[in-house]
Order: C-alpha cells, then sequence, then structure tokens
C-alpha cells in the first residue's frame, strides 16, 4: 500500500467522505479543519459534516434525481449516506437528518480511523501534493487568493432558513400531512387569500440585512429567499415554496390558497424548519413578518435565516471529470467549491476525489464513472466547456437521454435510473481493486 500521506483540507461532507474513501484504502490521511478554532459565520458547531442550511438531503426515491445520487453513493460505500440513513428523521419522500447525530457519526468514524490524523488549524496555503481541497463555499483569505489564483474564482450567494421550536408552534392552526397523502412527516401551515396579501405586503415591506456586495442576479436558484421569489411577483411564492398542491387542509376540507411547511429538523421532534423560506431579512423582521402566518405568531426562534457569500472555481479547462486539476495529476477538489451545488452533490464529489486519488496513488485507472450515472455525470458537468459556468445540482438532465422512448416522465426517470445502476453495478464488480470489501466497518 502506498505510504504517501494525502492531506486533505475541509472536514464538511466532501472532505469528510474523501478522507474516508483514502483511509478505507490504505492511504493515511491528514485531515486539517479550520474548526473549532476559527468559525465561519455560517457555522457553529465542532463537528465534521457540518450541515449549515437546511437538515433535508432531499429526495429519496429513484425517480428523483438526487434519490439516485443517493443509491450510486450507497453502492459505492459512502460514509456520509449511512451516517444519513442512520441518524433519518421523517420527511415523506426525502432523506431528512438529526444534524447532531449525524456528524456525530461522521466525526466519530473518521477520527477512530487509525489512518486518519484530524487536526485543527487555518490553512493559508495549499498544501504539498497529493492533496484534496474541500475547504467550501466560504473559503476565504490567504487560502482564497491562492486558490484563485491557480483557478480562477467565481461566486453566488447561499440563504439559510429559519428554525423554530416545536412547543412554540399553535398546534390548533396547523395540520400534519405530507403531499399527495404520502404520510404526514410535515406541520403545514395553511392560510387564505387575505392571510397571504398580507404576508407577501409585509414580506415586501420588510427591511434586509445588509450582505456585502449583494447583487439579486447573484442569487442560487435553489436556494432563493423568500423575498426575493416575491418580488418576481406577488403570486410567485404560492406557485414555489408556498404552493398547497397535494394538501388538503381537514379543518374545511380544501386545499388552502397557500401554505408554509415545516419540516422536522431533530430526531428528538422539537425543532423545525421553514420549508423554503431562506431570507436576509434582519432578526426583528423576520419575527414579526414570519409571525403573520399562521400557527407561527408566537414562534421562538432556535435559528433566524441567514444569508452568506459562496465561492467556487472557475472548474472548466481547471478540473478533469476524476475532480482532479488537469495539469497536476495528484491535485484533487472536491465539494460545492468545484461547483455542484448540494449536500449530497458536494459528498458525491468527495467520494469520485478520493476514489480518483486513491486510484492513482495505487498505479492503477481511476474508476470509470459512466455518463449515465449521476456521479460520472457531475464530474462530467464541471469539466465540460462552459463560458457561464453555474453551480449545478443533481437532475436528469445531465443524463444522456435513453435510446428507446418511454412515455411519462416518472416512468422515464425510473428507466433513467435503473439504467445507471445497471452500469454502475458493473463498474463497481469489475474493480475489485478499489472496491472489495471498502464498505465493512461503516
Amino acid at each position: 500500500m502506498p505510504e504517501t500521506r494525502v492531506t486533505v483540507l475541509g472536514a464538511g461532507l466532501a472532505g469528510s467522505e474523501a478522507a474516508w474513501q483514502l483511509a478505507i484504502r490504505g492511504i493515511p490521511v491528514l485531515l486539517v479543519d479550520m474548526k473549532p478554532g476559527r468559525m465561519s459565520p455560517a457555522h457553529s458547531s465542532p463537528l465534521f459534516a457540518e450541515l449549515v442550511c437546511s437538515n433535508s438531503l432531499k429526495g429519496d426515491r429513484l425517480e428523483n434525481a438526487p434519490g439516485l445520487l443517493k443509491e450510486e453513493m450507497r453502492l459505492l460505500g459512502s460514509l456520509v449516506l449511512s451516517a444519513a440513513d442512520r441518524s433519518r428523521v421523517p420527511a415523506g419522500g426525502a432523506l431528512a437528518v438529526d444534524r447532531d447525530a449525524f456528524s456525530s457519526f461522521v466525526t466519530d468514524r473518521l477520527k477512530r480511523h487509525p489512518l486518519i490524523e484530524a487536526r485543527s488549524e487555518l490553512m493559508e496555503a495549499l498544501p504539498e501534493a497529493p492533496f484534496v481541497v474541500a475547504t467550501g463555499p466560504l473559503t476565504e483569505g490567504k487560502l482564497a487568493q491562492a486558490l484563485s489564483g491557480v483557478a480562477g474564482t467565481l461566486h453566488f450567494y447561499d440563504a439559510a432558513a429559519p428554525i423554530v421550536t416545536a412547543d412554540s408552534i399553535r398546534q390548533d392552526a396547523v395540520f400534519r400531512a405530507s403531499r399527495h397523502g404520502r404520510g404526514s412527516d410535515y406541520l403545514n401551515c395553511p392560510l387564505n387569500r387575505a392571510q397571504y396579501e398580507a404576508f407577501i405586503d409585509a414580506l415586501l415591506e420588510a427591511e434586509c440585512a445588509p450582505v456585502h456586495g449583494f447583487e439579486e442576479g447573484r442569487l442560487f436558484e435553489g436556494c432563493m429567499p423568500i423575498e426575493s421569489i416575491a418580488r418576481r411577483g406577488r403570486m410567485a411564492p404560492a406557485f414555489g415554496p408556498m404552493k398547497p398542491v397535494g394538501l388538503v387542509d381537514p379543518a374545511t376540507g380544501r386545499q388552502p390558497f397557500a401554505v408554509v411547511q415545516l419540516r422536522q429538523d431533530d430526531a428528538a421532534g422539537s425543532l423545525y424548519n421553514l420549508v423554503g423560506f431562506q431570507t436576509r431579512l434582519k432578526f426583528p423582521e423576520q419575527k414579526r413578518v414570519f409571525g403573520l402566518i399562521p400557527g407561527l405568531e408566537q414562534a421562538e426562534y432556535a435559528r433566524y435565516g441567514v444569508m452568506h457569500r459562496n465561492s467556487f472555481l472557475s472548474s472548466p479547462g481547471f478540473l478533469d471529470r476524476h475532480f482532479a486539476a488537469l495539469r497536476h495529476p495528484l491535485r484533487f477538489f472536491a465539494g460545492q467549491l468545484t461547483g455542484v451545488e448540494g449536500y449530497v452533490e458536494s459528498a458525491a464529489s468527495g467520494l469520485a476525489a478520493g476514489l480518483g486519488l486513491a486510484a492513482r496513488l495505487r498505479g492503477v485507472p481511476e474508476p470509470d464513472f459512466s455518463p449515465t450515472t449521476m456521479t460520472g455525470a457531475l464530474g462530467r458537468y464541471v469539466a465540460a466547456p462552459n463560458r457561464d459556468f453555474q453551480p449545478m445540482n443533481a437532475n436528469f438532465g445531465l443524463l444522456p437521454p435513453l435510446e428507446g422512448r418511454v412515455r411519462g416522465k416518472r416512468q422515464r426517470y425510473a428507466a433513467l435510473a435503473e439504467r445507471a445502476l445497471l452500469d454502475l453495478r458493473g463498474m463497481v464488480n469489475g474493480r475489485k481493486d478499489l472496491f472489495k470489501g471498502d464498505s465493512d466497518g461503516i
């Protein structure tokens, strides 16, 4: 086995996954993270793999693109997915987790591994190769300057939704249900037309917190603040995060005019996240405006919504499809820094980077993720020439079309997922040099 030690910078989802994939293949790892010595504005926990925005890892059904990516990661022995499956909380068709249990599991496994040395240190320069840099979208200071010097950087802005305590929700004003009768995992705050209009009026008039260099055009669509959605049109929230489709209010027997969904945020059910309510409103304004939502009049906030600047590399022309620098084969990058967007996508890039670097250090070919797989498609996305490169979530549009025609979107997505998993299993089964027994001990 190689004796060369790999430095992994950043112990978020991508860095944690990369470190694990390297270590279980016998490669020593120095895992460096600035926490807890230094915390960014978005972080509050000393644990690895902290979930700083939502506690949801999105859909878990195979006809859903994030669901397919999760199943691919399970087949590849992902530490992050193992942690998520063990810390799951009710969320309908989505995979949501207890944040502390999730991060504790990842932290424990990494710190207990004999080939991983964890160190708290603020790095101000790129380390000697081999390395995986997964310092995340909040990378700043001298390290950000060093990255900009070798790759060029772009940026956009990201936001997080508020979290309220369960016992402060007025229970007689809400009802429990998931959309289209798929269980009862969400609390729903129904609004009639008058309540909705009053809420929108207050939202549009509310004062926002200043964010340095903020531009509406730099917002990422997947985390658009609720006030920015409302500025696109008064009914935009009702067709977005406040859409009532698939829900019936038992108090009226009818679909509400609009609804705010609350998703359980911890295993104990003591915290709830306002789904789709990312915001940059000032904290007192959040309490005032969101207090107009039925059930949240006296809500207590465990965390207010926040917005922060996110950075990402100009990856096309700099990275290959294995997340390695084209001109430096032992320099890998992973996570949102590379231009993948989302928890699972970040972890998947860390998994691919860890596998790719492990293969190169072993002197064997990198795992060939087919473009038919979501893992392979994301790698090709960040590497492909693109003059207007923007962060990308997993989506079926990244995959090549099916050879035959399949009627119905759900059936087509299911067929794409079936093809992806078939191709991935074939690759894994044919690469015993990289995958045999590697998931043991998770």
